[in-house]
């Protein structure tokens, strides 16, 4: 994989070209792949399985080195990532997760103003298994965060929590984002969510970006009428029958 960071200006986050990735020799992931990010842009993934959402994430964070291809990736030297699972280290506190590997004399400093900042304030002396599964996810948007990524790459990170949760964690990465500023890279495989969260929703499909839309809502209700709209073109997009997507 090559990177060349020089590429990179402080209006850039995240530049690909040409991007390839195969595991088999009956055809590619990612087949010729570009993508620009601005920095503290919040960009949402969709597209069917298999399309290479998560290919393309893994090569991002640089956890793709065994896979076969070739291509041109720049990303920050910060980047951070979140997954589906919150990945906690069983026999780590919260606070001790949160800072794992985090230089500094301040860190646990940094880590409970982090787990402030998610709602976690008081937890910090918990086990992983007291916490419920949105907290967890909580504690792992803090252990991202404490780093102040300029990138946060995240893995369909809200996908195993309950409607209601899912909702409360759509408002609080909102409001880290706006904090922080990062670039945000989202894979997930809800329309809706992509919608509510993204300033740019793209869509992959054979390896490629087939679909490149700024969302520009004035709201991000659901029942804004330019919301269903834009929600009815991307699941046209994806070949959905709207009225079986839940």
């Amino acid at each position: 994989m090559a990177t060349d960071t020089r590429q990179l200006t402080t209006r850039t986050a995240v530049r690909v070209r040409d991007l390839h990735r195969s595991f088999s020799q009956n055809g590619g992931v990612l087949n010729g792949l570009d993508l620009d990010i601005a920095a503290g842009e919040f960009v949402a993934l969709i597209g069917r399985s298999g399309t290479g959402k998560s290919t393309l994430l893994r090569a991002l964070a640089g956890l793709d080195r065994e896979v076969a291809g070739h291509g041109r990736i720049a990303v920050p030297d910060a980047v951070s990532v979140v997954f589906q699972d919150s990945r906690l280290l069983p026999w780590k506190r919260i606070l001790d997760n949160v800072v794992f590997g985090l230089r500094g004399a301040d860190a646990a400093e940094r880590g409970r103003h982090a787990l402030a900042e998610v709602g976690l304030a008081g937890r910090e002396r918990a086990w992983p298994y007291q916490l419920s599964g949105g907290e967890q996810q909580r504690a792992a948007l803090a252990r991202s965060l404490v780093r102040e990524p300029q990138l946060l790459l995240a893995d369909e990170p809200f996908g195993a929590l309950d409607a209601l949760t899912r909702i409360k964690m759509h408002a609080l990465l909102r409001k880290l984002c706006d904090a922080h500023q990062p670039a945000v890279l989202l894979v997930t495989h809800d329309v809706d969510e992509a919608i509510a969260l993204a300033d740019r929703v793209i869509l992959l499909d054979a390896g490629v970006v087939r679909t490149d839309v700024r969302v520009g809502l004035p709201s991000r209700s659901r029942s804004d009428p330019a919301f269903a709209e834009l929600r009815t073109f991307l699941l046209d997009q994806l070949g959905v029958d709207e009225g079986s997507h839940r």
